[in-house]
């Protein structure tokens, strides 16, 4: 519809309004019946000329698509007015994840959380956002904290108790790791369950445990290798490195997706005074349990000395040459720091 044949409706259904106010009156009074004939129309086209919307009867341009840059822009905005919009601040470190910013989810997901400390669901998202952001997306003391909390007041939290699993085998706390997994077994649907018992046998046999009993065959550490859970990994120094680094430097066993983002898909945190050493990378030392080592095809191993004591690589760091490893793999790749390309 056009403005003028807008306009025009509107013109005729003023008259006609007024025409029907005015016509009781004719008679009576038939001044004040001309006078609202008059004024009626008058007096609605000049309020919609005030507080109307005429450019709204123009065509309306397109609107942009929104960005989620824009969309961030939008959030900020909308909490700066009104900050205690715990759904605003969920929404916010939801969209900063998905841009990749780790550390602001991680403060978003505490400003939810300090306004509703009682949520399960936000103290969770706040631990794994603390790890995602933490140097080698290790869950600290605060996120552990958190994590304890939510297992103790809610038992079958599966969430709460996945990740306070991983954040313990993190710390070397195998036997801790088989207390916050082992319940799951019961809670999780059968093919969950059959996923989880390897991982929870490797914590096991690590503790100086036995292997569960098994539900179809149990697996041991050679058969979760075999079986492609993960790979067993030898990691030494040069010669030339052994003598010039300190012995509490932090040293990184990576593994990763070939030629994808640095972030591993595995990662374990030892001393160079530990080296040479042997060990078993596997799901459980995944830093985000929705890319496991297990569902590669193929992955991508090192090791670094970090000057930093971070993950990342940084200047000053020391590294081996990468392998690359088809999965699943019953060999061991053997990883030497500093060596000679």
């Amino acid at each position: 519809m056009t403005p003028t044949v807008f306009a025009l409706l509107a013109a005729a259904l003023a008259f006609l309004a007024a025409g029907v106010m005015a016509w009781p009156l004719r008679r009576a009074s038939p001044r004040l019946a001309l006078a609202l004939a008059v004024a009626v129309p008058v007096l609605a086209l000049s309020l919609y000329q005030i507080v109307g919307t005429p450019a709204g009867l123009a065509t309306a341009p397109r609107a942009t698509a929104p960005t989620l840059e824009s969309a961030i822009a939008d959030l900020r905005a909308d909490l700066a007015r009104d900050p205690r919009q715990i759904e605003g601040w969920q929404l916010l470190a939801r969209a900063l994840t998905a841009r990749g910013d780790a550390a602001g989810a991680r403060d978003a997901f505490a400003r939810a959380a300090a306004l509703d400390p009682s949520s399960d669901e936000t103290a969770v998202d706040l631990a794994e956002a603390s790890a995602l952001a933490a140097d080698g997306r290790r869950f600290d003391a605060d996120a552990i904290a958190l994590l304890e909390s939510v297992a103790a007041r809610s038992p079958g939290h599966q969430r709460a108790r996945w990740f306070l699993g991983i954040a313990r085998r993190q710390s070397g706390d195998e036997a801790g790791a088989v207390e916050a997994w082992t319940p799951l077994l019961d809670l999780v649907d059968a093919t969950t369950a059959a996923a989880l018992r390897p991982q929870l046998d490797a914590a096991r046999i690590a503790a100086g445990m036995s292997p569960l009993p098994a539900a179809g065959v149990t697996l041991t550490t050679g058969d979760a290798v075999a079986s492609g859970i993960g790979i067993v990994v030898e990691v030494s120094l040069a010669p030339s490195l052994a003598t010039r680094l300190p012995a509490d430097a932090s040293v990184f066993v990576i593994a990763r997706v070939p030629g994808g983002p640095p972030m591993p898909v595995a990662v374990e945190r030892r001393r160079v005074d530990e080296l040479p050493l042997r060990l078993v990378l596997d799901d459980a030392d995944s830093p985000m349990p929705t890319q496991a080592l297990s569902s590669l095809a193929e992955i991508e191993v090192l090791a670094r000395v970090s000057a930093s004591g971070d993950a990342t690589r940084g200047d000053g760091d020391a590294e081996s040459a990468p392998v690359r490893v088809a999965l699943p793999s019953d060999g061991t790749v053997s990883l030497v720091i500093g060596a000679p390309p």
